[in-house]
């Protein structure tokens, strides 16, 4: 690790001092030097700092992937904040609840992404009334916000050397972001991250995957998942990367991004690169410049590791695991690994970090032996934001955190995840907890009791299906709740599938059998 730096605004500075002139950013007719993408970043905190946000204040970014979303993010780091990024697939009451959760005095929007105004979702919802401010990073400006220039502006009133002093008090054990994830109690979840332990992690995850100054990173990962902000803008200012966001994914339009910028690192999910290397124009485009891809999350078939060499013209193409509460990193394949291991498994456990497979007694389990996988080390978060009892239930005494999910374990240590102990399933590349999904869909007038589980999708991997018990003197139709869920919650999480059933299996103790609900999805085929 480099030891210049354990804090994100130390980041920032080294970052100009090495690759000053280098291409930073890449954002439409927007292009920055690492030295002014650090004086934008400046001018944010002291923006932050004219508003009197200090040390551990929350500010929340709820934006699709543009400059102004990093600029945003890490002046608020650069101020002393804690960020917390909200996903933008969310409605007004979901975003509404994690700005309450988290007391943010400051929310950065746009009004026009895929048609959406956030602004408008809020205020619709009646949500986000403790903000003392929105920021729109672009589009109009409605009543009551304020635009990103006057925003910036209003920076000028603060002496640069009091922003240098103020990042300069931001500690490594201070908070850095508070990234939310939702658990078997459906209620979401706000994983508290350290300034160290994300430098360090993503400085490891920038040395296994070969990441090196003048590479050009492709970032279609969303900046709110911990896959587009840590290892996308973070690991980009550690290594002299310049980061080409990317806001939507469509495979026109990203392969003719990768050769009009010479993109060399492409990550993604695996249904991202399935979807290029089925796309009949695919030889069309100059993806020549090629080197470098990330993935994970998802089962992987070797023959793609195989095709998006020889197709796509990958020279490395490596595989990894984690989760938010492991600061979004556990283990890692490496760059040299042959392709059915990368295929195969999710890698070794990065250094410094311990990675086990478990009985439910606690005892490792011998390789080859499936259990549940706990990991431990500097990365694990230090815990849940206001909820000690969920804390405590995930992070054990010896500091083991129980991630919930099931894996095997060779003698080499490479991990392969099998299974879900808390039936979570996976939506092109979008956890869903199904307990979550239950919670909002209780609250429609002909649902008396419903289940949700994951069924498998050809393009999406898995998606909801959800079984519902009618409320009394209710006729419910399947279209119409599926209708209603979308327009209730985020896509990802609406169910495809409903049926009406007369009852739900369940055990001596009344929890649903899913297990049984799986059964029968799959017996209908």
């Amino acid at each position: 690790m480099s030891a210049s730096w354990s804090t994100i605004p130390r980041l920032v500075d080294d970052a100009a001092e090495r690759f000053g002139d280098l291409e930073a950013f890449v954002d439409g007719d927007l292009r920055w030097t690492f030295a002014e993408y650090r004086d934008q970043i400046h001018a944010a905190a002291r923006a932050l700092m004219a508003r009197g946000i200090g040390p551990g204040d929350r500010i929340a970014v709820w934006a699709p992937n543009v400059a102004e979303w990093a600029v945003a993010a890490i002046g608020a780091h650069c101020a002393g904040a804690v960020l917390v990024p909200i996903n933008t697939r969310f409605k007004g009451r979901e975003a509404g609840h994690l700005l309450d959760r988290t007391s943010a005095r400051i929310l950065f929007t746009v009004t026009d992404f895929l048609d959406t105004d956030y602004v408008a979702l809020l205020r619709d919802a009646d949500q986000g009334t403790g903000l003392e401010e929105v920021v729109v990073l672009r589009g109009a400006v409605p009543e009551g916000c304020t635009s990103w220039q006057e925003f910036m502006d209003a920076g000028d009133s603060i002496d640069d050397a009091d922003r240098a002093a103020r990042s300069a008090g931001v500690d490594g054990d201070d908070l850095c972001h508070l990234m939310f994830t939702s658990g078997t109690t459906g209620s979401p979840k706000g994983a508290m991250l350290r300034h160290s332990a994300i430098c360090r992690a993503f400085e490891s995850w920038s040395d296994v995957i070969g990441l090196r100054a003048g590479d050009r990173y492709l970032v279609v990962n969303p900046f709110f998942h911990a896959f587009g902000l840590n290892s996308g803008i973070l690991a980009c200012l550690m290594r002299g990367v310049t980061l080409v966001p990317h806001p939507v994914f469509d495979v026109p339009a990203v392969m003719r991004r990768i050769g009009e910028e010479r993109i060399t690192m492409f990550p993604g999910p695996p249904a991202i690169y399935q979807t290029i290397l089925n796309h009949p124009g695919i030889d069309g485009f100059d993806l020549s410049s090629l080197r470098l891809a990330v993935t994970g999350a998802a089962a992987i078939p070797v023959q793609m590791i195989h095709d998006m060499r020889d197709r796509l013209g990958f020279e490395k193409v490596v595989t990894g695991y984690g989760l938010t509460e492991s600061s979004g990193i556990a283990t890692m394949c490496r760059h040299d690994d042959d392709p059915a291991l990368i295929a195969g498994t999710s890698g070794r456990a990065i250094d410094d970090v311990e990675v086990r497979v478990v009985d439910p007694e606690g005892a490792q389990c011998p390789p080859g032996q499936a259990g549940e996988v706990v990991v431990r080390g500097y990365n694990v978060m230090v815990g849940y934001l206001d909820d000690p009892d969920q804390t405590d239930e995930a992070i054990d005494p010896d500091g083991w955190l129980h991630t919930g999910d099931i894996g095997v374990m060779d003698e080499n240590g490479y991990l392969d995840i099998t299974d879900r102990v808390k039936d979570m399933f996976i939506n092109g590349g979008f956890n869903v907890y199904p307990a979550e999904v239950e919670q909002l869909m209780d609250s429609h007038p002909d649902i008396g009791q419903v289940a949700v589980i994951g069924v498998p999708d050809e393009r999406l991997g898995e998606v909801g299906m959800a079984f519902v018990v009618p409320a009394a003197g209710t006729t419910p139709d399947p279209a119409d709740i599926i209708a209603w869920c979308r327009a209730e919650m985020a896509n990802y999480k609406a169910p495809r599938h409903i049926q009406v059933v007369d009852a739900l299996p369940m055990n001596a103790s009344g929890k649903v059998l899913k297990f049984e609900l799986r059964e029968r999805a799959a017996a209908d085929g």
